[in-house]
């Protein structure tokens, strides 16, 4: 995702490779520290769900202007977490607005993996067996991680896979960040927003269920902190995982006790790929574009389904979430106003309309 971001905004070999280093380091240490001091199982590194929002938002900014939106976008989160007032915004904006946004984004690259299967028949065969079939016997690994290795094996029978020049390190740099209106409107609040719902919202709800008592405040403080820190070096976020803190506080990461040993394995390793991004990047740029889009494609599909069902079963919210969806699909940009904002405001216009929502009284606050 990131790759792809970085890709839409014309940025340098240089450029992604501070971008990856300061996200996966900066990130991975955040979680590692949080789950030492608390002995609870935070785990991740950077939002998925904003870096495939950048992967169609970041084109018309150059790199000072996307560190400067992603500093903001880090005071945003510290705001909420420093205040308290996290559950506002969430029941403000509803995430079945939120996920409709996010799949009408994503549908481009779903529908990306059709072609590009096309071009890579053995790959696209291969990857398509993986995450549908074997997935479904073989749950050790998820969906995308069979995709990626079946696919790699088809790709041997499509592709010739060029020798790896050796590569100099490439230290990450510090950004002079360039703030902007357009970058806050268009690039700031949506990713704050999509980071507080998808990642946030989902780790610490995760670790409620499995017993856990994370403290909220300071887990956003952390992540806000984190993320305007990261951003200084052009790192788009830098946060408390939700799927990744999921996993790794559920039974399947063994007794309960010891659970946060799997974050801290998880947080080391994201730590070392970080460090070592200058090299695995030049792997990754081997790759022939196609594969490349098949694989975010697929990495992307459980994202784009989740956003879809949640469309569907919000029966009242489900026209103005199919609105948000279509003005997001067809990327509508009007008044140098990115496609997020006009369609989170299609859809909140339509839910005020339609009066859907009513606000709760004080009564049934307290």
């Amino acid at each position: 995702m990131i790759v792809q971001a970085a890709a839409a905004a014309g940025l340098s070999t240089k450029e992604l490779v501070t971008w990856f280093t300061s996200v996966y380091v900066i990130g991975g240490l955040l979680n590692l520290l949080l789950t030492l001091m608390y002995k609870i199982p935070f785990a991740g590194a950077h939002s998925i769900t904003a870096a495939a929002f950048l992967s169609t938002a970041a084109a018309g900014f150059s790199f000072p202007q996307l560190a400067g939106a992603f500093v903001m976008s880090g005071v945003i989160i510290l705001f909420f977490g420093l205040t308290g007032i996290f559950s506002k915004l969430l029941f403000f904006l509803p995430k079945s607005l939120i996920d409709a946004l996010l799949a009408g984004l994503l549908l481009s690259y779903i529908y990306g993996i059709l072609p590009a299967s096309i071009q890579l028949p053995y790959a696209g065969a291969f990857a398509g067996i993986g995450y549908f079939l074997v997935s479904r016997f073989l749950k050790r690994l998820p969906p995308i991680l069979w995709a990626i290795l079946l696919g790699l094996v088809g790709l041997g029978f499509d592709y010739t896979f060029p020798a790896v020049p050796h590569a100099a390190f490439i230290p990450p740099m510090l950004i002079t960040p360039q703030f902007t209106w357009e970058g806050f409107i268009g690039l700031a609040i949506p990713m704050s927003v999509l980071i507080l719902s998808n990642d946030l919202a989902v780790a610490l709800a995760a670790l409620k269920g499995n017993g856990f008592h994370p403290p909220v405040n300071k887990a956003l403080t952390a992540s806000g902190i984190a993320s305007l820190a990261a951003g200084m070096f052009g790192g788009s976020t830098a946060n408390v995982g939700g799927l990744m803190s999921a996993l790794c506080s559920s039974e399947e990461a063994g007794p309960k006790a010891s659970r946060y040993k799997a974050a801290i394995m998880s947080s080391l390793f994201v730590i070392a790929f970080g460090i070592m991004s200058w090299r695995v990047i030049d792997y990754i740029q081997a790759l022939p574009r196609d594969f490349v889009a098949m694989m975010t494609g697929y990495s992307l599909l459980g994202l784009f389904l989740a956003g879809v069902k949640t469309i569907v079963a919000d029966r009242s919210l489900r026209i103005p979430a199919i609105a948000t969806f279509a003005v997001a699909a067809f990327h509508v940009q009007l008044l140098g106003v990115a496609t997020p904002v006009w369609a989170l405001l299609a859809g909140i216009i339509l839910v005020k309309a339609l009066k859907i929502i009513k606000v709760p009284s004080a009564e049934a606050d307290k």
